[in-house]
């Protein structure tokens, strides 16, 4: 049996990615998303680190970013257009910011999801994110409640031995250039 395995790209973003990446917004998050101008500053913000991922067609599918402040990270977003969800590129987007800590000796990763986006708690719960309790009423739009997950230290052999048995799953699945 022969393995389809799909090649994207990975790269930090771009001004000119800022469109499509507004598009992915609109879809994912409705009147309630990020604006151009947002990205264009987090793009200048020194701490911050957003990247785009593309199709081996060129079509822009996703996005993430994060901020390394000292020995923490914190992500701020990952977004994948519906039309390429539960093809693993939400996880390619993850592994990108994780190998992005490694390589800045980063220690802990944190972030907020929605109580109510499973999809997205259960990568991180798979990828070893804990919930360390909830910020009420956090989002805007709907006052919905926020969890708040974190890394243990991800040079810590448990969160290490996850990380790669996840990794080998994932790089059986995906190229990422």
């Amino acid at each position: 049996m022969q393995t389809n395995i799909e090649t994207i790209t990975i790269q930090r973003m771009k001004p000119e990615d800022i469109d499509g990446v507004i598009k992915i917004e609109q879809s994912s998050y409705g009147d309630h998303h990020w604006s151009k101008e947002s990205f264009l500053n987090e793009l200048q913000n020194e701490l911050a680190y957003y990247y785009s991922l593309y199709t081996q067609q060129g079509e822009l599918a996703g996005y993430a970013g994060c901020w390394h402040i000292l020995e923490e990270a914190h992500i701020t977003t990952i977004a994948v257009t519906p039309e390429f969800r539960k093809r693993n590129f939400g996880q390619a987007l993850l592994k990108r910011i994780i190998d992005d800590c490694y390589l800045a000796k980063i220690k802990y990763i944190t972030l907020e999801v929605r109580v109510s986006n499973t999809p997205a708690i259960n990568l991180y719960t798979k990828y070893g994110f804990s919930s360390f309790g909830t910020r009420k009423k956090y989002y805007q739009d709907n006052n919905e409640d926020a969890l708040i997950m974190w890394t243990k230290n991800i040079f810590f052999d448990e969160f290490k031995q996850n990380y790669e048995k996840n990794i080998n799953i994932l790089e059986g699945k995906i190229l990422i250039k």
